[in-house]
């Protein structure tokens, strides 16, 4: 399947999940998921922090976990992963959700969290990729790898938040590809360099200059 393919079915598992959360949020507007991680508890209590009022209509607002926002409540919303990775999106991050008449889930970032960046190796570990870096695995996500074009090996960029104890899970700023050996690339300039010079003496001898 080609990327674009690839990318197109992954949105429309974005959709379907985002619809299927919002009519669960409807049926039982008093209650909660419950937070089943203690991370996603962390996340929760931080959107409870941030979240405000608001007169524009049906706003949520929420922390986001490396997939999904968290709000106040514990409850999970699904993040569009190609959102996630075109706005690089880390763990902390404070996001405002509306959610419109039609049922379309509105992103935005509102309070990014501190950030620092760092550099590792892609890798992919029991069906996730990851980042190797600072004795660690970083998960990333596959939107992510793809917009970026990343493959297995080559050096990343990974943004992470500056306060790092918790977090399992990074943006990629940017990838450098595997490069061959550069003198594999040199040694065929010096040999038609060569191949040159020499014609170059065979026409001057049979001309008796």
């Amino acid at each position: 399947m080609s990327d674009s393919k690839l990318l197109k079915a992954h949105e429309a598992l974005e959709t379907a999940e985002a619809a299927l959360k919002l009519a669960k949020q409807l049926i039982s507007e008093a209650g909660s998921i419950p937070a089943g991680k203690s991370d996603t508890r962390h996340y929760a209590d931080k959107a409870a922090s941030v979240t405000k009022t608001s007169t524009e209509g049906r706003v949520i607002e929420g922390v986001f976990d490396g997939q999904n926002m968290v709000d106040k409540k514990g409850t999970v919303y699904p993040v569009p992963a190609n959102y996630a990775s075109k706005s690089k999106l880390i763990p902390g991050d404070v996001l405002k959700l509306t959610v419109t008449e039609e049922g379309k889930f509105l992103y935005k970032q509102i309070g990014p969290v501190e950030r620092k960046t760092i550099i590792g190796p892609l890798v992919y570990n029991e069906g996730q990729y990851q980042v190797l870096a600072n004795g660690r695995a970083y998960n990333v996500l596959l939107a992510s790898v793809t917009y970026f074009r990343a493959q297995v090996g080559d050096e990343v960029t990974l943004i992470i938040p500056m306060n790092d104890d918790k977090n399992e899970w990074g943006a990629i700023e940017a990838a450098l590809p595997k490069f061959e050996d550069p003198s594999i690339e040199l040694a065929p300039k010096k040999e038609a360099k060569s191949k040159k010079k020499k014609t170059e003496i065979s026409l001057e001898e049979e001309l008796d200059i």
